[in-house]
C-alpha cells in the first residue's frame, strides 16, 4: 500500500494533481482509521494508464470514458484530427524557425507574408536592420534573408550589361506621351532603371527632369548619357526608395514610373504620388496585367508567389476611379516592348549558364523568361495614362 505521497513519487506527479485524478473518480482511495489516503498497486497501474492516455492528447474527461467503458472508435478520430492538425501548426513553426535561422530556404515564408500582408512585411524586414531598398530587393527579388547578398550580386552580374530592366519600347512611350494634355515643365521620372524612358521624355519635352532609383550604377550610366548629349542641365537624380520620395506637394508637372509601382503596391503609389501632383497634374504608369479570365496554371501559379497583387485590366481601372483619378487613355503594351527586354534577357541567361549554373538568382531569372515567353498571350503590362482630380 501506499500513502498519496508515496504513489506521487512512484509515478512522477505532484499530490496536488493525484487529488484531482481522485475528484475525477479515475482513481480511489481508502481511507484508514488514522485519516491516511493509501493506494494499491493497481492504482499505480491505473495512474500510468492514465499518463498513457493523456500523452495520447486525451482529456481527463476522454480518459475516464476510455478507462469505464469499451473504446469509443470516433472519439479516438477526432481526437486523432485535432492533434494531427496541431502537429502540422508545430511542423510550420518548426519550419518558420528553421528558416529565419538560415537552416532551410526562407522562399514560401516571404511568400505567403508578402502576399497576405506585403506593408507589414516590409516592415518587419526593416526592423530586422536592412535599408529600404534592400528590404525592397529581398522582398521582391532573393527572398532569403541569409543568402541575399550572393543572390542580389549574382542579379545584377546578370542585368548589369542590359539595356532595358524592364519590357518597354520607343513607340510605347511615345504614344502613352501623346496623351498628356499639356506640356510638361518637371516630370519625376520614378524606378528609372537605366533611363531609357527618361532619354525619351527629355528629347520630345522641354521639361526638366528628376530621375529616380535606388540602384545608383543605374543612375550613373543615365546621367553620363545626359552629358553626353548635353542635356544634363535639364537632369536631376535621386538614389532613393520611391516609397521615401521628398518631393514638395504639388510640385511635379508629370510623374512617370514604367515597370516599378508594383514595388510599393499600385495604389500606395497612386495615393502617395498624388500629393506630388500639381493641380490637373498627369501619372504614367505600367502595370503587369491578366489578359485573360482563365490563366494556365504554370503562370497563375508563378504570378502568385512573384506579384500576388497583379489584377485584370478591369479590376485596376476600378481601383483607380477611386484614388482620385481619372483615366485619360490605358492600352497594352505590345509585343515589341515585350521582346525588347525578354530577348537581350534571356540571351544573357544563356551567355551565364555554364559559369552561374548554381546560381539561384539566374534559375530564377530563367523561369521567369521561360514562363513570360510561352505564355506572353495570357498577361503583359499595360500603360495607364491618368490625370489628377
Amino acid at each position: 500500500m501506499y500513502k498519496i505521497s508515496e504513489l506521487a513519487k512512484r509515478v512522477g506527479l505532484s499530490r496536488t494533481a493525484l487529488l484531482y485524478y481522485e475528484k475525477q473518480q479515475l482513481i480511489t482511495g481508502k481511507r484508514q482509521s488514522n485519516g491516511y489516503r493509501v493506494y494499491l498497486e493497481k492504482d499505480v497501474q491505473r495512474v500510468r494508464l492514465i499518463q498513457k492516455l493523456l500523452a495520447g492528447g486525451l482529456t481527463i474527461k476522454e480518459c475516464k470514458a476510455c478507462l469505464d467503458s469499451k473504446i469509443d472508435p470516433q472519439l479516438l478520430r477526432k481526437r486523432l484530427s485535432v492533434l494531427d492538425e496541431e502537429i502540422s501548426q508545430k511542423q510550420q513553426a518548426r519550419d518558420l524557425l528553421s528558416a529565419m535561422l538560415g537552416d532551410v530556404p526562407q522562399h514560401s515564408w516571404h511568400e505567403e507574408l508578402n502576399a497576405i500582408a506585403p506593408d507589414a512585411h516590409l516592415n518587419w524586414l526593416i526592423q530586422q536592420g536592412f535599408n529600404e531598398k534592400e528590404a525592397l530587393r529581398l522582398k521582391w527579388l532573393s527572398k532569403d534573408m541569409n543568402e541575399h547578398e550572393k543572390y542580389m550580386a549574382d542579379f545584377m552580374r546578370v542585368f548589369s550589361p542590359l539595356v532595358r530592366w524592364a519590357p518597354g519600347s520607343e513607340e510605347d512611350t511615345l504614344k502613352a506621351l501623346s496623351f498628356v494634355p499639356f506640356s510638361p515643365q518637371l516630370i519625376a521620372d520614378i524606378g528609372c532603371g537605366k533611363g531609357y524612358a527618361t532619354q525619351l521624355l527629355a528629347a520630345h519635352t522641354k521639361a526638366n527632369i528628376i530621375a529616380v532609383d535606388n540602384e545608383q550604377s543605374a543612375l550613373d550610366a543615365l546621367t553620363q548619357s545626359f552629358t553626353q548629349q548635353g542635356l544634363s542641365h535639364r537632369l536631376q537624380t535621386k538614389c532613393a526608395s520611391m516609397t521615401e520620395l521628398s518631393f514638395n506637394t504639388q510640385s511635379i508637372d508629370l510623374i512617370w514610373s514604367e515597370g516599378s509601382a508594383y514595388i510599393m503596391g499600385v495604389q500606395n503609389a497612386l495615393k502617395q504620388w498624388s500629393a506630388m501632383l500639381n493641380r490637373d497634374g498627369v501619372l504614367v504608369f505600367s502595370d503587369m496585367v491578366w489578359h485573360t479570365a482563365k490563366p494556365s496554371d504554370q503562370p497563375q501559379d508563378f504570378w502568385a508567389k512573384e506579384y500576388p497583387d497583379m489584377q485584370p485590366v478591369e479590376s485596376r481601372l476600378a481601383q483607380i476611379s477611386t484614388l482620385g483619378y481619372k483615366v485619360l487613355a490605358h492600352f497594352p503594351q505590345s509585343a515589341q516592348a515585350w521582346q525588347n527586354y525578354y530577348g537581350p534577357l534571356h540571351e544573357r541567361v544563356i551567355e551565364l549558364k555554364d559559369t552561374m549554373a548554381d546560381s539561384t538568382a539566374l534559375q530564377d531569372i530563367q523561369k521567369e523568361v521561360d514562363v513570360c515567353t510561352e505564355y506572353a498571350n495570357e498577361f503583359g503590362y499595360h500603360m495607364f495614362i491618368l490625370q489628377k482630380i
